[in-house]
């Protein structure tokens, strides 16, 4: 005669198999949320990243050019404008124009074709320079404008715009 050995079959019963996928579940949508969240914050840095970037460019760009030339044109003594005009010593320069084609802020060197400097990422507005020169000085220029990310998608994350504001004065000869 044989002896029937009781073995335990060792298996997972349903509750349990059912507990395991609802913690997994679970674990798994907290990990897709935070992943989600990631994504959302790195895709606004990037946003805040390029309208800085562009904006401080801008900035020392006019600055530079505003303390290397010889006057300013315009806007006249006293007033303000959406462009201004430089003039140089140097002919390849003469006259220095910055201005906006309605998107991207440019510059106009003498004879030289228009060269934009913002990128098709970001459009600019609120251009504005003021003439703040004295009578019998060098000469100084306030100048401000705005920066937006061009936002296509209409995403919130991608919606950012800035206010740049800077003066330069022009160095004694």
């Amino acid at each position: 005669m044989r002896l029937i050995q009781n073995k335990k079959m060792s298996a997972f019963t349903l509750v349990e198999i059912l507990l395991y996928i609802s913690i997994v579940s679970v674990m798994m949508g907290v990990i897709s949320i935070f992943m989600f969240s990631i994504l959302q914050s790195q895709a606004k840095f990037k946003t805040i990243s390029e309208v800085d970037q562009q904006g401080i460019q801008v900035a020392q760009i006019i600055s530079q050019a505003i303390r290397n030339s010889n006057g300013i044109t315009a806007p006249i003594q006293g007033n303000s404008g959406s462009s201004l005009t430089l003039g140089f010593a140097d002919s390849a320069k003469n006259p220095t124009v910055f201005n906006s084609n309605g998107n991207n802020l440019q510059i106009k060197e003498g004879t030289d074709a228009i060269i934009p400097l913002t990128n098709s990422k970001v459009s600019i507005s609120g251009l504005s320079f003021s003439n703040l020169s004295l009578t019998n000085t060098p000469g100084t220029v306030k100048f401000q404008f705005t920066i937006s990310y061009i936002n296509l998608s209409g995403r919130n994350e991608y919606d950012y715009s800035k206010t740049f504001y800077g003066s330069a004065g022009l160095r004694f000869n």
